[in-house]
């Protein structure tokens, strides 16, 4: 059994926690995060979100400052995307916009069970360590957004396999997704801004010490050291293990909500429903600096290429 499920329960003093789902995804209420919150409700947030992965809200109609200082109160806040840049005027938030994409892909996708699924910037030698995601203009219906939990991954491994990747590590790097045909306005943002890392397959979260399967199939492309075919194989393997039913939590969205997950033990799923509708979808991201990710053996992630993603400073 995942060890969440044998988690007791905290007591909580200024938070209501709802679990959505038995391994990962917790609705909190009972507070309002337009206005500064005081240490304890900061704490009781944390130790829900490193329990439940992903913590939702509901009813939080922020403006982008107040969306700003809420995650500021978690640590220092990156700039918007390391390639794609930030909402004018905003250096803190990124757009996920309906049809963001457009201006990068025009060719069909190869899509597998786990296409689109991704852990934010693992490319990055220091990946976010929490994506904090606000939804502004939602469709009436679909457009959900899904989450697996790696820890519960990991632990659904046979012992075997898991004394196996345990030993590994991926080369992640971003490039357009196979099958895809890149327009040339991504090729040059890639080119301008390259991102490569090798990172442990199985990382130790510093907070919990929990062992998550560190496998984002957005950006992770191959094993290191084993053979091409062999890579392949196992990488199959891992990726349609982790989006497993059982591991996942789906959110639907509506206007002021918002998802606070932690990227170290995730992986998540934007919906493609959408681009069937004449539906209006508009969410902003922002994401916490993160750390150098350290396998079970206490080796670190090595940048192949690219800059650590640092927090926004205003120049």
């Amino acid at each position: 059994m995942n060890a969440i499920a044998d988690k007791t329960v905290p007591i909580y003093e200024k938070i209501v926690v709802k679990p959505q789902a038995v391994h990962i995804g917790a609705e909190i209420s009972g507070v309002d995060l337009s206005a500064p919150l005081d240490a304890t409700t900061i704490a009781e947030i944390r130790a829900a979100l490193l329990q439940w992965k992903v913590v939702f809200f509901r009813d939080q109609p922020l403006s982008h400052a107040q969306h700003v200082a809420f995650g500021k109160q978690f640590g220092d806040l990156t700039v918007g995307h390391p390639v794609f840049g930030y909402e004018p005027g905003h250096p803190e938030i990124y757009s996920v916009g309906r049809d963001r994409f457009k201006n990068r892909f025009n060719g069909p996708r190869l899509v597998r069970p786990w296409t689109g699924w991704h852990t934010d910037v693992t490319a990055a030698i220091n990946p976010p360590a929490a994506s904090i995601l606000r939804g502004v203009t939602i469709p009436q219906y679909g457009g959900d957004t899904q989450w697996t939990n790696l820890v519960a991954a990991y632990q659904g491994l046979s012992p075997a396999l898991r004394a196996f990747v345990d030993t590994l590590q991926g080369e992640h790097r971003f490039t357009p997704p196979e099958g895809n045909r890149a327009t040339q306005d991504f090729v040059n943002k890639v080119a301008a801004t390259p991102l490569v890392s090798h990172h442990p397959l199985v990382r130790l979260h510093p907070e919990t010490g929990e062992k998550a399967l560190y496998v984002s199939p957005g950006f992770l492309k191959n094993i290191v050291g084993l053979h091409p075919r062999e890579s392949e194989q196992l990488l199959a393997l891992l990726f349609e293990h982790v989006v497993r039913p059982e591991y996942t939590v789906r959110f639907k969205w509506e206007e002021g909500s918002l998802a606070f997950w932690d990227n170290r033990s995730t992986a998540h799923l934007a919906p493609v429903d959408i681009y069937d509708t004449d539906f209006e979808r508009q969410l902003y991201r922002i994401t916490l600096v993160g750390d150098v990710p350290v396998g079970p053996d206490g080796k670190q992630s090595v940048s192949i290429e690219g800059e650590p993603v640092v927090a926004h400073s205003i120049e």
